[in-house]
């Protein structure tokens, strides 16, 4: 086997706050009502520097950040995806699906995606091109980024800054409005700000950790 270069981890101090961390992601909500007051550029850069370091099969790091803060940008991508979301409540969702929906209170219409200051689209990079036009394969590129849209969403909460996983459908006119290539396909939209100052969000529950996270027995 060949050798390759390794470095020394040093390992980090244990976090001595873990309640005031648990306290904060538990505040988290997606929101839909955003306010257009500005957000410093470089919290959003701190965000998805952060958003790069996460895992990825075989370190091939298949995310690509989009960063739309045109309006006009904005206001092409508002209005393609509010017609593919108009489709999808008056023709593809079923009965069921929106019955589930309806608490949320969401319907075709995404004036968040003009409202807030930036807008990130994700793209996942299904393979990549080498220098000599050959193709490289990814691997669990969809596992990988959304971990690293689990690491981006977490570090902006943690600045006090408000997001929505937006998932239009279909999403390949995002590859227009986004100038990314075919190789690369659209994941989720994130509008990113302030919320309104008169947001609310829908009075629902997460489930109990009991349901969701069982020790093994000793």
């Amino acid at each position: 086997m060949p050798e390759y270069p390794s470095i020394t981890y040093t390992r980090r101090p244990v976090n001595p706050e873990p309640d005031t961390e648990l306290a904060l992601a538990r505040e988290r909500r997606s929101i839909r009502q955003f306010s257009d007051q500005p957000v410093p550029r470089a919290l959003i850069e701190a965000a998805l520097s952060i958003a790069c370091t996460a895992p990825s099969g075989a370190n091939r790091q298949p995310w690509r950040f989009v960063v739309l803060t045109d309006p006009s940008t904005k206001a092409r991508l508002r209005e393609a995806a509010e017609a593919e979301e108009r489709e999808f409540y008056t023709h593809r969702a079923t009965p069921e699906w929106l019955a589930d929906l309806a608490p949320l209170g969401t319907d075709w219409q995404k004036p968040f995606l003009t409202t807030a200051p930036y807008v990130i689209v994700v793209f996942r990079q299904s393979y990549g091109i080498g220098e000599s036009g050959k193709t490289l394969k990814n691997y669990y590129s969809p596992e990988s980024v959304g971990i690293a849209v689990g690491f981006l969403i977490a570090a902006l909460n943690r600045f006090g800054l408000s997001t929505l996983t937006h998932t239009p459908s279909p999403m390949g006119f995002l590859n227009q409005i986004c100038e990314r290539p075919s190789n690369e396909k659209a994941f989720v939209v994130l509008p990113v700000g302030y919320p309104a100052e008169d947001c609310t969000v829908p009075d629902i529950k997460r489930l109990p950790e009991s349901e969701t996270i069982f020790w093994e027995k000793s």
